[in-house]
């Protein structure tokens, strides 16, 4: 078995955004993470940021100039392909919708062999509210029901790793019927600790970002995780900072490599 460490984590759009991927680019290169999926990187100048900072030779991202979907990927080891696939928009009409969210879908060639990895960031609950009658909760499920078809198409004999910000609860009906539709298994089910940072109008936020796994053929995927990045930290300016109002997701997968023989 192969191990591989992966970060997936929100870096937010807004606020200090310079000073703060600064910083992370220094946080992520000392953690020595394999493959690094990030959400919310808007702009070039943040893909130049971070690359300088944290040292990944290959790095995936669609658009440059203006990332597609917010999505980067950051890998130890080469990226044999990669493509961005956009979500349909659907009202109400907002401005989170100028990023055009969706997921991007890449196949990472790590020393166990090809692994599938999908990075994802969906729609914002701007009511928090997961019920089946709220207007968001009905954009979330389609953007779900997009992911889950591109998930089971992606690849399908290769291991899987699916990651990201689902804006969606972990214990939500909406995400345990996504996770079953596409053939995943969410490495931290049952586990409610919040991955977003608790405000005074949101004291107890759910846990919005997410782990999955998908065994390949003949190459199961053990693999645990936890958050990080909860403390502030020293900027280059010596203010401290929060990196994110989301913490990081580490996960440790466990891979076998390619079966001899097979054909």
């Amino acid at each position: 078995m192969i191990d591989v460490r992966l970060l997936t984590f929100n870096t937010l759009m807004r606020d200090d955004v310079p000073a703060r991927l600064r910083a992370l680019g220094p946080v992520l290169e000392r953690a020595a993470y394999d493959l690094v999926c990030l959400q919310e990187v808007l702009h070039g100048g943040s893909v130049r940021l971070l690359r300088r900072g944290a040292g990944y030779r290959h790095v995936a991202v669609t658009r440059a100039a203006l990332p597609s979907g917010g999505l980067m990927l950051m890998s130890r080891w080469p990226i044999l392909r990669y493509r961005f696939a956009r979500f349909r928009m659907a009202g109400p009409l907002r401005t989170e919708q100028l990023m055009r969210k969706g997921a991007q879908l890449a196949v990472v060639e790590t020393p166990a062999g090809p692994l599938a990895v999908v990075n994802t960031h969906l729609s914002a609950n701007r009511d928090d509210d997961w019920s089946d009658g709220n207007r968001f909760t009905r954009v979330i499920r389609q953007e779900l029901d997009h992911l889950a078809r591109l998930v089971r198409g992606f690849e399908p004999e290769l291991p899987a790793v699916v990651v990201g910000d689902f804006n969606v609860p972990r214990d939500s009906a909406a995400f345990t019927g996504f996770a079953a539709a596409a053939g995943l298994r969410d490495v931290l089910a049952g586990d409610p600790t919040t991955t977003f940072r608790p405000t005074p109008r949101w004291p107890a936020p759910p846990a919005l970002d997410q782990v999955l796994v998908r065994d390949g053929a003949g190459r199961p995927v053990v693999a645990s995780a936890r958050t990080v990045l909860r403390d502030a930290v020293r900027v280059s300016d010596g203010r401290e900072l929060f990196l994110s109002d989301h913490y990081g997701l580490e996960a440790d997968l466990s891979l076998a490599g390619p079966s001899i023989g097979m054909e």
